[in-house]
Order: C-alpha cells, then structure tokens, then sequence
C-alpha cells in the first residue's frame, strides 16, 4: 500500500484536471451588478481633495497635540533628572 510521491502528484493533477473541467465560470445578473455599483459609490475627483484638505486641518491638530505632549514629557523627565541628580552630588 505505498504510493510514492510521484503518483500521488499524479492522482492530485487529475483530480485538479477534472475538477477545473467541471466547475464553469457564473456571470451574474446584471440587476445584481448594477445595484451592487450603485451601494459602492466611487467619489469623484473633487470629493477626495475637499476630504484631504478637510483631513489635513485635523491631522495638523494632531500632530500638534503629539508634538506638545511630547515636549512636555521630555521637559518633565529633564526636571526630575536634574533634580535627582542634585540629590546625589
């Protein structure tokens, strides 16, 4: 009952073989397709510039925010090395 690997590859090509032989491509209705295009909405040009320059405020604001966040971490941690250091000496 050994099958090499040769003829397993063999048996796994036809198996393939058949199997693309029988199963057919399906087109759908075009009823589905046209409500399917309209439920996706593609924007136009403009609608995607009006949204990046509406995003652009925001994304500034963020990253203003992260910006004084951080540099307010790094003034804190400068503070309490300098004072823990004074400790020391």
């Amino acid at each position: 009952m050994d099958i090499s690997k040769t003829e397993k590859k063999n048996e796994l090509n036809e198996l393939e073989a058949h199997l693309a032989g029988t199963l057919k491509r399906v087109t759908p209705p075009k009823e589905v397709v046209h409500r399917l295009r309209e439920r996706i909405h593609f924007p136009q040009a403009r609608e995607i510039a009006s949204h990046l320059r509406a995003e652009w405020k925001k994304l500034w604001l963020v990253f203003g925010g992260v910006m004084s966040g951080f540099l307010l971490i790094v003034t804190v941690a400068r503070a309490i090395f300098y004072f823990v250091g004074r400790r020391n000496v």
